[in-house]
């Protein structure tokens, strides 16, 4: 499993940005392998983690070449101050089993 976390600052919405940022997440949830998101917003809402769960690197590239996400990509300065992206191989996951997660629990395993 992986996850590719996408950290970004604001810098302002429109309604174009809402638009694709919808037909971005209907892509992902419409491909093989995709496993589930989790979204953070800083306190401020400058500052957000959009954390996306995959099955495996495979799933995770079709997504990240999609068209409609290329055409994302290529008007990010409109809408982000700055970005960051970190793709992890999730190695361990657990909890206290208070709550879901995407990520099964594996001491339950």
């Amino acid at each position: 499993m992986y996850s590719a976390s996408f950290v970004y600052d604001v810098k302002g919405l429109d309604d174009e940005y809402h638009r694709l940022d919808q037909l971005i997440e209907e892509v992902a949830h419409a491909l093989p392998g995709f496993l589930g998101a989790v979204v953070w917003h800083s306190s401020d809402g400058k500052r957000n983690n959009a954390i996306y769960y995959w099955k495996d690197l495979g799933a995770l590239k079709a997504f990240s070449e999609h068209p409609r996400h290329m055409e994302a990509k290529r008007q990010y300065a409109r809408w982000y101050a700055g970005f960051h992206i970190v793709i992890s191989e999730v190695i361990r996951s657990y909890g206290d089993a208070t709550f879901g997660h995407i990520t099964p629990d594996q001491r339950q395993e």
